[in-house]
């Protein structure tokens, strides 16, 4: 079973077939995109793109889990987790792929 992955170089080869860009130009851009994206989200900031979505990281408290395969219990420590949460275009855009 073989599932499609949207790759850096997917999207560098795209800037560079849409923009004009050299290829070295367009992951350049890629890569610096995709930086400016991940230092906001470590500093605590929402990325928005419009008509995309929104990235954002949370708190979440420590808590108890389970192993599933034994049962013992496991603390869990605090951590930020990264979320993302689609515009209504972006799931509209989606669902209306699932009708075909």
């Amino acid at each position: 079973m073989s599932v499609d992955t949207l790759t850096r170089m997917d999207l560098s080869e795209a800037v560079f077939r849409e923009v004009g860009l050299s290829r070295n130009d367009s992951a350049e851009l890629v890569e610096s995109v995709l930086g400016y994206m991940a230092d906001a989200l470590v500093a605590g900031e929402q990325v928005k793109i419009s008509s995309f979505g929104t990235f954002s990281t949370r708190e979440k408290n420590a808590r108890i889990g389970r192993n599933p395969k034994t049962g013992e219990e496991v603390p869990i420590a605090p951590r930020r987790v990264l979320t993302f949460r689609p515009s209504h275009l972006m799931k509209d855009r989606v669902d209306s792929g699932n009708k075909g």
